[in-house]
């Protein structure tokens, strides 16, 4: 697709996605766009519209303007949408925070960020009380559930410290006028800041612009009908909840049915019950629907597309059980969006969703399609090479150099490098962090950190990670991260954390090398209990070993090979 195809396309779909959301609405008023499972509660267009129109105007009213940063520090998946819709609405910046964290990481991120006005909810009260002397006081809003919502607790209540917030009531800001806020906006304002982990120190938040939400959707886009059913239980914090769910949902004028968290002995129910045709399935989630007892009926369900992250080996027995059609995969991040995509045609022209149930653009057209956009559709039924994550998308440029800085030939591993074909395509900046910025995005390429080969076929497939990543239980982090968390224990001297293969999917277990200061005495079984309160569960050590001294190089470098070496060794992974 060449530049001048490319502004048209662009064009087509909108740049500012919230504004194209409001022309939807004049053509999809009474379709339900938001499904709420949990609760078994529809919203259509036009009274999600309408909440998340007073929500922006209450928010207006308590001094939020555009590009000021809105903080949410929620779970409820509804507030959470309305509440981002509403702060596009005011032109401000949604800001969604991991509602694991706790302590001296929620601290941060609430410091680092500095919104105008920071979204919780009740759960979280005693998490936010408890770092009220280290954040900045900020006015809040609170998300009580009432009486009649599932997620109701007369067990829960706590009280915000005055001391650090002024707390408003949620549901009131969904109360007033709901007619559009027609604050200008364009494609290069900001539109997120979403935190992202480095290889070293504290995770960084990244500035996307509104065209990056046009950039990360590209790919789902281009397959997107408005019959589809999107199911979703994806956190919101996440760019894959909050966007290639939520999001693309109201792109296309298609409906998402949301649950709170994924429940493999559920999943299918759900299905069933919504009408679902498109999801995510995530890594573990894939063997945990799996390791259910097989019945005659898996294959009588609506679901014809499942994007797959990272793709397993297994994914055609998968596809041929549950009757999937196609399986999408490709590369993404917080940074430049999505870059790469695949799609994988797992039955070919035989029935994989049940005639009568299948919905949306049909098999000749998902393929029609794919190839429009120059992406590849590979037979399921063959071998699919690991790492596979198709050719690059029209709206990204990508580049892969070796060690020496040079484009690397086909078959030859380099790092993935990004930049955007239209102005403000992919990250704006680091926030607050002008070197981050100037190291990662050098010559006006995005350094990604990954390590990727391009083959003879001029397919890209997905090699590793550079540098100190982990992904364990849906998160990327940084080893380094929770060693300095660690590390915040007044026993501990000193830590080595990195990843060792997990027993169940394709993620990792965390490991870590501790030690002690000087004359101090700590237990393991201790040692957890402090790490529970004090780090989210993402972060919990698997394996916990304590040991004199850490072997580095000799420019004291900890030399963490020789320590995963030494635990493969020792529970029979070498």
């Amino acid at each position: 697709m060449d530049l001048p195809e490319l502004k048209q396309e662009a064009q087509k779909y909108g740049e500012v996605f919230i504004k194209t959301f409001e022309e939807v609405v004049e053509t999809r008023a009474d379709k339900v766009f938001f499904y709420y499972g949990e609760e078994d509660a529809a919203y259509t267009y036009a009274e999600f519209n309408r909440l998340a129109n007073a929500f922006g105007r209450n928010l207006r009213a308590l001094g939020v303007g555009k590009g000021d940063r809105v903080s949410l520090f929620l779970f409820n998946p509804v507030a959470v949408s309305l509440a981002m819709f509403g702060i596009w609405k005011v032109g401000a910046v949604f800001c969604p925070i991991n509602y694991n964290l706790r302590g001296k990481l929620l601290a941060y991120h609430i410091n680092d960020t500095r919104p105008k006005v920071l979204i919780s909810e009740q759960t979280f009260i005693p998490s936010l009380n408890a770092i009220r002397d280290e954040v900045k006081p900020v006015p809040t809003i609170l998300y009580r559930p009432r009486k009649s919502d599932h997620d109701y607790s007369a067990e829960v209540s706590a009280v915000l410290m005055d001391k650090a917030y002024a707390a408003s009531d949620f549901h009131e800001l969904l109360q007033g006028d709901g007619d559009n806020l027609n604050v200008p906006l364009s494609p290069g304002d900001s539109a997120n800041i979403i935190y992202t982990s480095g290889t070293t120190g504290f995770p960084k938040g990244v500035v996307q612009p509104h065209r990056y939400l046009l950039t990360y959707l590209f790919f789902l886009l281009q397959f997107a009908h408005p019959d589809d059913v999107i199911y979703s239980d994806l956190p919101l914090y996440h760019v894959g909840g909050a966007f290639a769910n939520v999001v693309r949902a109201g792109w296309a004028g298609a409906r998402v049915a949301v649950w709170d968290k994924f429940s493999p002995n559920d999943y299918w129910n759900r299905v069933h019950k919504s009408g679902a045709n498109t999801s995510a399935l995530l890594d573990i989630m894939i063997p945990w629907l799996m390791m259910k007892d097989e019945s005659p009926d898996d294959r009588y369900n609506t679901m014809k597309m499942v994007h797959m992250q990272p793709l397993p080996g297994n994914h055609h027995q998968v596809a041929k059980r549950f009757g999937i059609d196609f399986v999408t995969v490709g590369y993404g991040s917080t940074e430049v969006g999505g870059a790469f995509g695949g799609v994988i045609d797992e039955f070919g022209d035989e029935e994989g969703t049940p005639a009568e149930l299948f919905k949306g653009f049909s098999k000749p057209e998902i393929r029609q399609r794919a190839a429009r956009v120059d992406l590849p559709v590979v037979p399921g039924e063959k071998d699919v090479p690991k790492g596979f994550m198709g050719r690059p998308l029209a709206m990204i440029e990508a580049q892969i150099l070796n060690d020496h800085g040079k484009p690397a030939g086909p078959g030859e591993p380099g790092q993935a490098h990004f930049r955007g074909r239209l102005e403000n395509a992919i990250l704006k900046e680091y926030f607050n962090k002008p070197e981050a910025t100037a190291e990662a995005t050098k010559d006006g390429w995005f350094r990604s950190g990954d390590i990727v080969v391009q083959d003879e076929d001029g397919i890209y497939r997905f090699v590793d990670r550079i540098g100190g990543f982990i992904r364990s239980r849906g998160e990327n982090m940084s080893s380094h991260t929770v060693e300095a968390l660690i590390n915040d224990h007044p026993a501990i001297s000193n830590s080595a954390v990195f990843p060792v293969p997990s027993a169940e999917g394709h993620e990792e277990d965390i490991a870590a090398f501790i030690v002690l200061n000087k004359g101090a005495a700590l237990e393991e079984d201790e040692l957890r209990v402090w790490i529970k309160d004090e780090l989210p569960r993402f972060m919990w050590p698997k394996h916990i070993r304590f040991v004199d001294n850490l072997p580095v190089t000799p420019t004291f470098k900890v030399e963490k090979y020789k320590l995963k070496a030494m635990i493969m060794k020792e529970l029979g992974l070498s």
